[in-house]
């Protein structure tokens, strides 16, 4: 897998994951736990995103 390959599909994975959350933000019984669970994985989807990008313009 290319380095931006990558990087496309952990946009990808960043993007959903945020459907996720707005998704489960509009359900009247949210889940607090599970909205909480999908941000953290969320951010650290962005760090390895953060990271893909650094590698690749060195």
């Amino acid at each position: 897998m290319t380095s931006q390959t990558y990087i496309t599909s952990l946009e990808r994975r960043h993007q959903d994951l945020e459907r996720k959350i707005e998704q489960e933000m509009r359900h009247p019984a949210r889940d607090a736990l599970l909205i909480a669970a999908l941000k953290r994985k969320k951010l650290e989807v962005k760090d390895q995103m953060t990271r893909a990008q650094r590698e690749t313009q060195h």
